[in-house]
């Protein structure tokens, strides 16, 4: 069966939009989303265009800073310093990757956590591996919604992550760990180093894989009737594709299927999911800004 994270975004934005129309009627502003793009790499833009979408269909405010990749890594922390003390943009996002000369790390700590929606801030990610109140980054977030909306049984069972990136592998690790709904997982992480791979796959119930390999996982690696969240999305040449390229995720679809209770599809899956939690952390920034009377 598929996780239809179309399907479940869907929902979580009509959710939304009612929250943001309660919002305006008692007399606050709508939330503001603000989106920082340099250069032009397609994938990026595509990502920044449906972000900006999702804002407008809901009643967000969206604001999307254009700069070209040459820009220096001063006038980009300006940018970000000026989004930060405008008192009408709640969330701040900085389109990852940056350009090769551009200090990542240096521009995420540059984001106020308050308005750090995408959770990297180090102040966020303290918050929440500690289990406190604080913005999850968007795409482990997305996951767990998926999970509790299916009502998929996470307690007790095994579940195994591909990939350790601060962005998706250990977060999501973290959270499947908790002791919540979704959550109480025995939780394995495993990443390049980790040997004889197909072993931990194959005792996943929950298989969470996030490599950003194409069609990596194949239907000797998992087991009958397990649960499979494909996190991927690589462009791959297609010259029968009028765009000259079909989106994979890191699992090979149609050889899993049909081994797997649920599995979550590509595109249409996760990437869905990503933009509905972003949106929902904007929404929460938004909130936390409101003083009570």
């Amino acid at each position: 069966m598929l996780l239809d994270g179309k399907k479940i975004s869907e929902e979580v934005k009509a959710e939304l939009a009612v929250e943001v129309k309660a919002l305006i009627a008692d007399g606050h502003r709508a939330p503001h989303l603000a989106a920082i793009l340099v250069g032009n790499d397609g994938a990026s833009e595509t990502y920044v265009a449906s972000k900006v979408r999702a804002c407008e269909r809901i009643g967000f405010g969206s604001t999307l800073v254009r700069l070209p990749d040459s820009v220096s890594e001063d006038r980009l922390l300006q940018e970000i310093n000026a989004i930060n003390n405008n008192e009408e943009i709640d969330g701040l996002i900085v389109q990852l990757p940056l350009p090769k000369h551009i200090d990542e790390q240096k521009v995420t700590e540059s984001v106020v956590p308050e308005k750090d929606v995408d959770g990297f801030h180090p102040v966020n990610v303290g918050k929440l591996v500690l289990g406190l109140p604080t913005f999850v980054s968007a795409t482990p977030k997305g996951i767990m919604e998926l999970l509790a909306r299916y009502n998929i049984e996470t307690s007790g069972k095994h579940c195994v992550v591909l990939g350790r990136s601060n962005i998706v592998g250990t977060p999501i690790a973290n959270l499947l760990s908790r002791n919540s709904n979704p959550g109480n997982c025995t939780v394995t992480l495993c990443h390049s180093r980790t040997k004889n791979l197909a072993d931990f796959t194959r005792s996943a119930d929950i298989l969470v894989v996030a490599l950003g390999k194409a069609e990596f996982v194949t239907a000797d690696m998992v087991k009958d009737g397990a649960v499979v969240v494909d996190v991927g999305i690589t462009r791959v040449e297609d010259s029968t594709n009028p765009s000259g390229y079909v989106l994979k995720g890191d699992v090979a679809f149609d050889e899993v299927e049909p081994k797997a209770s649920y599995i979550t599809p590509v595109p249409g899956g996760v990437g869905r999911m990503t933009i509905a939690a972003l949106l929902q952390n904007t929404l929460q920034a938004r909130k936390n800004r409101i003083k009570p009377n």
